[in-house]
């Protein structure tokens, strides 16, 4: 689908989907928020209000960007990478903390999170750099550099503290693959996780007797294959691993915080808490499985107007939409998701240029990852770590930011793509 009268080509189908997913999010906003009669739909004194406030507002947004010329985006790419650190090392000094982060910028009764903003950011930076003529992803030196566009403003986001928005920037890990990182890396940053994970559930003690039977297993297959083995960077490689299971205690009870701390406890069934820190994915999870197949209907969910389940119209929309929409309603937000996102996909494929192709599968991977770990905290499968759900749950700068991320892309692809 595309609009033939000018020299763009709009993906509707894109910008359909998106529709559907801002509308379908402001309808389970409205039902979360709802607690007395509503006294009009744009009542700024209500949270529904104010989020449509924000959908309306996206509208001017979508028009700015959809204005500018496509080549902006490519050749200003690194000023505004080094505006969006600006933005969030400013935090350190002018911040606003709000359930615990120091994460937002305060304009009277507005509040701006530039961290939803240095997402696009950093996607637009890694694109112009790998796009870059001289960039060659298959040295490692290209890779290293790939990496550090990535890790800079994750590692200014972390002591905010706020690792939820840091954890979000190992999406960018699939562009890179696509575009040459060598394999060994996903197969290191699976380890490391394993390991956290790992030593976490055990101990160190344990890990590290996991580790050493690994290591023989490795060896024998070796020797069986009759394959040569390094002795040194075997043996630093054993080291390595079990120092770095020492560090996992340390990060675990240094840099996380206790609310951090408990959340990976309840996940990991070291602790059983429905009152406290586990009181929302408890009653999350009572008001996902109530909803049965179809839903107990818009606006008649007990659990949400019990308001059972806090902060239900932020982070924990989808126990609304699971309680009130049913599996049925569930099923058919994860096929809208995941049809924007394989949609995504198959657009950036297409591009003529890596700058364009690089920034699409960062899109469609930042709102994988974000969707992927936000279902999965609010039906207990991953610790809270404060991750919205993109264009479904409230707030208008994490709104901003996808519409921005997302309508870039919209904006690349009219211009810039090959065999339409």
């Amino acid at each position: 689908m595309g609009y033939a009268g000018s020299r763009m080509k709009i993906d509707w189908w894109t910008i359909l989907l998106y529709g559907l997913l801002v509308g379908f999010g402001w309808l389970n906003i409205y039902s979360a928020s709802l607690r007395e009669p509503a006294e009009g739909l744009f009542n700024m004194t209500q949270i529904y209000g104010k989020q449509l406030l924000w959908i309306m507002l996206s509208f001017g947004l979508i028009i700015f960007v959809l204005a500018l010329d496509t080549k902006f985006y490519e050749r200003f790419s690194s000023l505004i990478y080094i505006a969006a650190l600006m933005s969030l090392l400013g935090l350190f000094v002018f911040g606003q903390t709000i359930n615990g982060a120091n994460s937002w910028y305060h304009f009277g009764t507005f509040s701006l999170q530039p961290s939803e903003f240095a997402k696009t950011a950093t996607a637009l930076a890694l694109g112009k750099y790998m796009g870059d003529i001289q960039t060659n992803m298959r040295e490692l030196k290209h890779q290293w550099r790939a990496l550090l566009i990535i890790l800079i403003p994750a590692m200014i986001i972390i002591p905010q503290p706020d690792p939820g928005s840091a954890l979000v920037y190992a999406a960018f890990i699939f562009p890179l693959y696509r575009e040459g990182l060598n394999y060994l890396f996903l197969i290191l940053a699976l380890s490391v996780a394993a390991l956290f994970i790992g030593t976490l559930l055990i101990g160190p003690e344990g890990m590290i007797v996991v580790i050493v039977l690994l290591a023989l297993a490795l060896f024998l297959w070796q020797k069986r294959n009759r394959q040569r083995i390094v002795w040194p960077r075997y043996i630093m490689g054993i080291l390595l691993t079990i120092g770095l299971t020492f560090c996992v205690n340390y990060v675990f009870n240094s840099v996380f915080e206790q609310r951090h701390r408990d959340r990976f406890n309840l996940v990991l069934g070291k602790t059983v808490d429905h009152v406290s820190i586990g009181y929302n994915t408890h009653q999350s999870e009572i008001a996902i499985g109530s909803g049965r197949w179809f839903g107990k209907g818009w606006l008649q969910g007990t659990q949400t107007k019990g308001n059972f389940v806090p902060e239900q119209h932020t982070d924990y929309i989808f126990s609304t939409i699971g309680e009130e929409w049913g599996f049925v309603g569930s099923v058919f937000l994860v096929i809208v998701f995941m049809s924007l996102v394989l949609r995504i996909l198959f657009l950036a494929e297409r591009q003529k240029s890596v700058f364009g192709r690089v920034y699409g599968y960062s899109v469609a991977s930042i709102i994988f990852f974000h969707f992927m770990v936000n279902i999965g905290m609010v039906v207990g499968l991953f610790p809270t770590v404060g991750i919205p759900l993109p264009f479904l749950s409230y707030g208008g700068s994490g709104l901003w930011g996808f519409t921005l991320l997302l309508f870039i892309f919209i904006k690349m692809d009219s211009v810039n793509y090959i065999n339409r």
